[in-house]
């Protein structure tokens, strides 16, 4: 029954956060609620502990990168509904597949975007910079813009392969 649970969950984030950037409230929210019933339902207080680890897990690993501005919420709310309902090691690999998996959809942004190029040309100049300026280094105005992608995916597929591979 999780499984089918986290199968729906993840294909549904999947389509909204292509289709619209978001992961959806009415989807995370209830699978949350849905996990810690279940568990404390079937196992009395250590599912419940099982269920809060998990979810602690789930959003303790993305709440830096949310604070820095770098996910939305939605992103660590699906995180943490995927702990709640899997358990602490099965989100914590999750995440490890998923920062592996969004560095390469990165880097390949990076790459099709020829953002590389700009980004060793500002490398450059701060170098030289640094060597002119006798030790203080200077930042660049060498900057082209935000690039981001619905990072959903990454954690959809990550997931997807702690299914597949586990740990």
């Amino acid at each position: 029954m999780l499984l089918i649970v986290l199968v729906t969950i993840l294909i549904v984030s999947l389509y909204t956060d292509i289709k619209s950037r978001r992961i959806l409230n009415i989807i995370t929210l209830p699978t949350i609620i849905i996990a810690f019933v279940f568990h404390t339902y079937t196992f009395g207080l250590s599912g419940l502990v099982f269920s809060s680890k998990g979810f602690l897990t789930g959003v303790g690993l993305l709440i830096i990168p949310f604070i820095l501005g770098g996910l939305g919420a939605g992103d660590v709310k699906l995180m943490a509904a995927i702990g709640a309902l899997m358990g602490t090691s099965f989100v914590f690999y999750s995440f490890i597949y998923t920062a592996i998996i969004g560095g390469m959809i990165g880097v390949f942004i990076i790459l099709k975007t020829k953002g590389f190029r700009n980004s060793i040309k500002s490398l450059l100049i701060n170098i030289a910079l640094f060597r002119s300026n006798q030790g203080s280094l200077s930042i660049s105005k060498v900057s082209e813009g935000k690039i981001s992608f619905p990072y959903g995916i990454a954690i959809v597929l990550g997931t997807f392969c702690s299914l597949i591979w586990g740990g």
